[in-house]
């Protein structure tokens, strides 16, 4: 994973209200709508808009259209490389 990468992961992840999104995606078996997240994490749908986006520039979440709703996942793929990344520090 580029240190870039490993930024802009790493400041996303630094906010309290864009990681309980992220648990309230691992805690879905499916995806979830923005209004379901907001309504999970209390917070007004602007916040939750801005911090889905701030997700997604770092792409721990991954979204489909239907229609005009969006619906979120949690990308364990890139989520786990993170991980990964990290563990391979403590080796140093």
């Amino acid at each position: 994973m580029e240190l870039s990468k490993v930024k802009k992961i790493s400041k996303a992840l630094a906010d309290d209200n864009r990681l309980k999104v992220l648990l309230a995606l691992g805690k879905q078996a499916s995806c979830l709508q923005c209004t379901d997240i907001y309504k999970m994490v209390d917070l007004a749908q602007p916040s939750v808009s801005h911090h889905m986006k701030q997700l997604l520039d770092a792409d721990l979440v991954t979204y489909t259209k239907d229609g005009r709703h969006v619906r979120y996942n949690l990308n364990k793929e890139v989520l786990g490389d993170y991980i990964s990344f990290l563990e391979r520090l403590k080796d140093f």
